[in-house]
């Protein structure tokens, strides 16, 4: 029985850890596309007309 709960705890911990780097790794990507989108509006800014 205790093999059992090692053995779940075990793989939850891992999937949690796998479910962390995605997230993280998903932000930055997030933050780099907001960044440049940022930039590309921020020198284009003279050619806007409202």
């Amino acid at each position: 029985m205790n093999e059992k709960i090692y053995k779940t705890m075990s793989i939850t911990g891992a999937g949690n850890i796998a479910l962390g780097v995605v997230a993280i790794v998903s932000g930055v990507a997030c933050g780099v596309l907001a960044i440049i989108s940022g930039a590309r509006i921020l020198k284009c800014k003279a050619d806007i007309i409202f």
